[in-house]
């Protein structure tokens, strides 16, 4: 049964991978065995995180992509493809919240979050998928969610629709792609305690508090509890699973 979650000989291809759960999905992979490609938005940033991987003995690439630009999504997977071929796993974890809600939102960050949330998590799926179909070997896409796209939050206007798109965008994917063999699945996690969540919570304690005292296991999550489910998600033991979305929140949606 432990050989149903190795992933040895895989090749997986993680957006955002250079810091906070990112880094705990790119670092999980590689323990599982999978050679991980690391993208970030400047290329500089992941190259410490693929540096960290090729001291395990798995191969890595930094990859240079910013996922709200069709040309950049283009130009990752051009060079994937020469240094790799296609990846197996796919996890889209490029993502950003700001934090507004109704009365506040503006356009510009509407659009910068849904972009980068939402679209690009779409196209840069078209490019993997594409491949993925054209290797004929299956395939692994896991997408990171939020328990904000299925319950409802204040101040997550944009955050929240672009979350909720990524629960369905994900159903839809599954049913579409499950004829060529490749699951679609997403992680839904509650408040993650990262280097950018800790400083906000220095600067208010009482959110941190709050959070801590909604959550049923009395606790904030970790990135390496988002990271177990999303390489369940892509192993073997998660083959007949499709479509679905696992929220990992500590117990705070059975509210």
């Amino acid at each position: 049964m432990a050989g149903r979650f190795e992933l040895d000989g895989k090749r997986a291809l993680v957006t955002g991978g250079a810091r906070g759960i990112g880094h705990a999905i790119a670092l999980a992979l590689a323990d599982a065995g999978a050679d991980v490609a690391v993208t970030s938005r400047n290329g500089d940033d992941a190259e410490p995180i693929a540096r960290e991987i090729r001291a395990t003995g798995r191969r890595s690439l930094a990859l240079l992509l910013d996922v709200r630009h069709g040309r950049s999504i283009k130009v990752c997977f051009e060079r994937l493809d020469q240094e790799w071929g296609s990846a197996d796993i796919l996890v889209n974890n490029a993502g950003t919240n700001i934090p507004q809600d109704l009365l506040h939102v503006d356009e510009t960050s509407w659009d910068t979050v849904v972009d980068t949330d939402l679209k690009g998590l779409v196209f840069v799926t078209q490019a993997a998928a594409g491949r993925m179909i054209a290797a004929k070997n299956g395939g692994r896409v896991v997408n990171i969610a939020s328990i904000y796209g299925v319950v409802g939050r204040r101040e997550r206007v944009s955050y929240s629709a672009a979350k909720a798109g990524v629960v369905n965008i994900t159903r839809t994917l599954a049913l579409e792609l499950a004829p060529h063999g490749i699951t679609v699945n997403a992680v839904g996690p509650s408040l993650v305690e990262t280097d950018l969540t800790r400083e906000r919570m220095r600067q208010n304690p009482a959110f941190r508090a709050e959070e801590v005292a909604r959550t049923p296991l009395g606790r904030l999550g970790t990135p390496e509890d988002v990271a177990a489910a999303v390489v369940f998600f892509a192993s073997p033991a998660a083959s007949f699973i499709t479509g679905q979305t696992l929220l990992v929140d500590g117990g705070t949606s059975a509210h």
